[in-house]
């Protein structure tokens, strides 16, 4: 989740500034329009993007692996907290051996 707002800021940050070079170049009844669409595109939409893609990676984890119905998994980082540490489909932190049920 993490690298999704982190790029979400720098998508913001990135836009903001060709926003302000672009604003002497268009017109200012078409400014706030073009702003606007350009947040849409640019920053809005990937960003939802990208959400979406993480929901649907972790959704395969959280389902599919022991890890899910450990006490020390953290579903809303997707965390192992015991170890500091992200499972995936093919890697358990502990590989089993310090599972608890919750």
């Amino acid at each position: 989740m993490g690298e999704v707002i982190y790029k979400t800021i720098i998508r913001s940050g990135l836009t903001l500034i060709i926003l302000w070079f672009l604003k002497n170049q268009v017109d200012e009844r078409f400014f706030l329009i073009v702003s606007v669409l350009a947040f849409f595109f640019f920053v809005i939409n990937p960003a939802y993007m990208s959400y979406k893609h993480f929901l649907e990676i972790n959704r395969k984890i959280e389902s599919g692996t022991l890890c899910s119905s450990c006490k020390y998994f953290d579903k809303s980082a997707m965390l192992c907290i015991k170890y500091d540490k992200h499972p995936t489909e093919d890697f358990i932190p502990c590989q089993g051996r310090n599972w608890e049920p919750i």
